[in-house]
Parts: C-alpha cells; sequence; structure tokens
C-alpha cells in the first residue's frame, strides 16, 4: 500500500518522463529492476524508499497513519559564515523543483522584508547578516560593523533571488514589516557600532528595496502585494505548483523547519487565502493608497536619518 502511494507521488511529479527510467537513474539500479519495483514484483528497501522521498520531495508524513503526525525538515543551525553559505545552498535545493514551473506561486507572510530582497552584495545585505550573526550566536560577532569580515560575496546567491523574483508571487505586508531593519539600524547604531556613513548608506538601501517593491505593484502582473492590518504577520512562507507544495515556518532568525504535507500545505493556503480576502490589495486599490502606504516607510525612513544624524 506505502509503495503504490509512494509511486503514485513520484508519477505526479514526473509527468510524461519514464518511471522506470527515474527509477532507475536515481537507484542506480537496471531498468528491469526498476520495472520490478513500479510493477510491485519487488519492493522498496527502506533505503530505497527514503532516497526517492528526499530526491522528488515527498513527505513521509502520509504513511505515519495519522493525520495529526508530521515529518519535517529544518534547516541547519546557522552559528558560523559557513553555515550560512549552507543554508542558501540547502534553500536552493530544496526550492529547484520550483525553479521552471509556470505554474508556481509563492505566498509570504512578511513579518519582515523578505531576505529574499537581500541577498546580494550591498551594504543592507552585509548588515542584515551582520545582525543575525550576532542575534543567533549571543554576540559572538560583536564587533564594530566596519570589522565584521563576511566577504561580500559570500552574500551573493543570484540563483535564489532570481527563482523568487521569476515566481508568481503574493506578498502580505503591515504598517510595522519596514520597522524591524530600523530598530536593528538605531539599535548598532546607539551601541557606537555604526558609523553614521555606513547608517546613510544602509538606509539609502532600505529605500531603494522599498521603491523596488512599489514599482513591481505597478508593472509586474505577477507580483500581488496586499496590506493587513488586523493580525500579526509571521514570516511563513508557501511555495506551491500543480505537483506539490512547499511551507516554511521560522523557528528563529535564521532557520525554517519545512513540511510537503499535503493537508497542511492546503490548509495553510486556505489561510493565506482567508488572510488576503481581509487584507487591501496595491495592485487594484489606486495610486492615492499606494502612495499613502509607500510614503509612510519612506517617512519612517527619513525620519531614523534624521535622529541619528551626529
Amino acid at each position: 500500500m506505502n509503495q503504490e502511494v509512494l509511486l503514485r507521488q513520484i508519477r505526479k511529479k514526473i509527468g510524461d518522463k519514464s518511471l522506470n527510467d527515474e527509477i532507475a537513474n536515481i537507484l542506480n539500479i537496471s531498468y528491469d529492476a526498476a520495472h520490478r519495483r513500479t510493477s510491485m514484483k519487488a519492493k522498496f528497501s527502506f533505503e530505497e524508499a527514503i532516497e526517492l522521498a528526499k530526491y522528488y520531495q515527498i513527505s513521509l508524513d502520509q504513511f505515519l497513519g495519522t493525520e495529526n503526525q508530521l515529518v519535517v525538515k529544518r534547516t541547519k543551525p546557522v552559528k558560523t559564515k559557513e553555515d550560512l553559505l549552507h543554508f542558501f545552498e540547502s534553500s536552493l535545493q530544496i526550492l529547484h523543483v520550483f525553479q521552471n514551473e509556470k505554474q508556481s506561486k509563492v505566498y509570504y507572510s512578511a513579518k519582515d522584508i523578505p531576505f529574499f530582497y537581500t541577498i546580494s552584495d550591498t551594504k543592507l545585505s552585509r548588515f542584515k547578516f551582520y545582525v543575525w550573526m550576532n542575534l543567533l550566536n549571543e554576540d559572538k560577532y560583536l564587533c564594530s560593523f566596519e570589522d565584521f569580515d563576511l566577504p561580500y560575496h559570500s552574500l551573493r546567491n543570484e540563483k535564489l533571488k532570481d527563482l523568487y523574483e521569476s515566481q508568481d508571487v503574493t506578498e502580505v505586508w503591515n504598517d510595522t514589516t519596514v520597522m524591524s531593519i530600523l530598530m536593528q539600524i538605531s539599535f548598532y547604531s546607539e551601541m557606537g557600532l555604526l558609523k553614521y556613513s555606513d547608517i546613510v548608506e544602509i538606509l539609502g538601501e532600505v529605500r531603494t528595496v522599498i521603491q523596488h517593491i512599489e514599482y513591481k505593484i505597478q508593472h509586474n502582473p505577477d507580483f500581488h502585494f496586499y496590506v493587513n492590518d488586523l493580525v500579526i504577520l509571521s514570516n511563513n512562507i508557501l511555495f506551491k505548483n500543480e505537483y506539490q507544495s512547499s511551507f516554511f515556518i521560522p523557528f528563529n532568525m535564521f532557520g525554517y523547519m519545512m513540511t510537503s504535507d499535503e493537508k497542511t500545505c492546503s490548509d495553510t493556503l486556505i489561510y493565506f487565502e482567508h488572510e488576503i480576502k481581509n487584507s487591501k490589495s496595491l495592485n487594484s486599490s489606486g495610486n492615492r493608497e499606494r502612495k499613502m502606504f509607500f510614503n509612510k516607510i519612506y517617512r519612517q525612513i527619513d525620519d531614523l536619518h534624521e535622529k541619528l544624524k551626529p
């Protein structure tokens, strides 16, 4: 029974490709051996079943026999600069199934500015990682920002950034989404760890990110932006396409648990859709509503700039 379920899930993911060829290639077995497994004349070993589930990112929850238990993946804790690079690599590996799917959709509950916008070689990106590395490592990296030696090339992950930008994306924000980065800038400035010249540059790059988002609302038909001041946003992310879904739940600033359980992802989609129904679309609400929202963010940036002037 479980083997039938696993094979059915794989067939959904490979479309018109040969099931026997796929199984043979992944398990490094002969075509005949693969055929015996797909025709149910032989059973997958436990290791083979796990290997296939990992490769196709098939949730193991459906094999547990209860709908109230989940098997989840979690990202490796980020404690070193090498862990940071591993986070990017593993995130891209997890999301590669959505890379070339035109029917893919992303839903992002943006408690903070989505990190996909800051995977670059900007000073803003470097500052975000400076903050995260300090908060995740009990101030192990608590030097001045100027002395933080994470190489810029470590921050670049154009494939991950491009993957996100190429999707049909729905983001839900509110008035406090931008406040996290502004509070971090203020905090490290007051500690004397952030020079004013860096503050000016970082705030300028925050403004550039916000301008990019405002531009996308007006010019990208696959970008849908909502404002919801009724709920506390969570940084939860749902990726979905015709074949599967993956739901990411943050458990710290740079760590996610992930499940591809169909029922959990379906329930999450229903919640996102309900949240959107109670939100204001800035794509369809007109220039006045859009400008009012973004002008408020620009004022928050300008106010902090003024406050931190020497």
